[in-house]
């Protein structure tokens, strides 16, 4: 199997999960968290999209119990409603 080639990231306090396979977004969520924390981050916002609501699922499953996460809800209306997901780090 071909390693992907790296790619900067920017740390911002959202992430747009819509360029990414699938099958990329654990570890982009994995290392965008780790990222956000060390900068200092308390809250990100992950923008994963509506849809059918597989990708929100998978990004909530890996967010329940991550050790950075405090909790994380979906964002209000205003800010992307259950397109996108809330995280509160731990600080």
């Amino acid at each position: 199997m071909v390693e992907p080639e790296p790619f900067n990231l920017p740390i911002e306090d959202s992430l747009d999960l819509h360029s990414f396979a699938p099958k990329e977004v654990r570890l982009v969520v994995e290392e965008y968290l780790k990222e956000a924390a060390t900068r200092g981050f308390r809250e990100v916002r992950l923008v994963h999209g509506r849809g059918i609501g597989v990708q929100r699922a998978s990004v909530q499953a890996l967010l329940a119990g991550h050790p950075l996460v405090e909790r994380f809800f979906d964002a209000p209306p205003e800010r992307g409603g259950w397109g996108a997901t809330v995280v509160i780090l731990k600080g």
